[in-house]
C-alpha cells in the first residue's frame, strides 16, 4: 500500500505598505527627510523601496487548520506528507502540476491513486481517513447471534455493556444481531476472541446460536 500523500497550499506575501527609514547613529551623513508614503533606500532596500530581503509568506486560519489535521493524522496512520506551497515553486512547476488543473480552492490533498480533497471544508477527520486507510492494530471479529424472542431491550444492554463489543447491528434473516467486537493487539488470538464469545455472548439465556468470524487483516477508512 502505498502511504505518501501531497498537499497543496497556497500562503499569501506580506505586503508592507509603510516604509520607515532605518535609525542613523549620530554624525554618520547628512540626514534626509522622507514624506510620509514614500520608501527610502536603507540597508535591505533595494531602489524605489522594494526589499532585497527574501519576502515573508502567511498562511490563512482555514488552511492552517487543514494542515495540521493532516499532518496530525497522517502521523497517527502511518503516512508520509510531503507539503508544496503553490506561491513559492515556480510558475512553470505549478501550471505542469497535473493535479492542480483546474483548481481555484486551496488546499488540495492529492492521494496516490488520484483521489483528492480540493479547499478546506472537505478536511474533516472522517474525509482525511478515507484518504489514509490502515490496517488496524487491534483485533477485529464479527459475530452472528440467534436469539429466542425475550427482552430486546434487555439484550441490547447486555452486550453494551461487554467492553469489547463496539457496534450492535439488528436484522431480518436466519440471524437477529450481528456484533462487532474490538480486541487489543497483541494480546489477542482467535481462541481468545471464541472463549470470550461462548463465555460472554452466549452466556446470555437467550442467546441460541452464534456464528463468528475473524478476518487475518482488517483495514479501515473510519477515523
Amino acid at each position: 500500500m502505498t502511504r505518501e500523500l501531497t498537499l497543496y497550499i497556497q500562503s499569501k506575501k506580506t505586503v508592507a505598505m509603510f516604509f520607515r527609514p532605518p535609525a542613523r547613529p549620530a554624525g554618520f551623513g547628512p540626514s534626509t527627510q522622507t514624506s510620509v508614503g514614500s520608501a527610502p533606500t536603507g540597508p535591505g532596500e533595494a531602489e524605489g523601496g522594494i526589499s532585497d530581503e527574501p519576502p515573508i509568506y502567511f498562511l490563512s486560519d482555514d488552511q492552517s487548520r487543514a494542515l495540521a489535521l493532516t499532518e496530525e493524522l497522517s502521523v497517527r496512520r502511518g503516512y508520509q506528507l510531503k507539503v508544496v506551497d503553490v506561491e513559492k515553486v515556480g510558475r512553470l512547476e505549478r501550471l505542469v502540476t497535473e493535479h492542480l488543473r483546474g483548481v481555484q480552492t486551496f488546499p488540495v490533498l492529492v492521494a496516490p491513486a488520484g483521489l483528492r480533497l480540493v479547499g478546506a471544508e472537505q478536511f474533516t477527520e472522517e474525509n482525511l481517513a478515507a484518504m489514509m486507510p490502515t490496517e488496524l492494530q487491534g483485533v477485529r471479529a464479527f459475530t452472528y447471534v440467534k436469539i429466542k424472542g425475550g427482552d430486546i431491550d434487555r439484550i441490547r444492554r447486555m452486550l453494551e455493556g461487554l467492553g469489547e463489543v463496539k457496534e450492535l447491528h439488528f436484522l431480518t434473516g436466519d440471524w437477529d444481531i450481528l456484533v462487532v467486537l474490538d480486541f487489543p493487539p497483541k494480546v489477542t488470538n482467535k481462541r481468545r476472541v471464541l472463549d470470550f464469545v461462548s463465555e460472554r455472548i452466549r452466556g446470555i439465556p437467550e442467546v441460541l446460536d452464534t456464528s463468528t468470524l475473524v478476518p487475518e487483516l482488517s483495514v479501515t477508512k473510519f477515523p
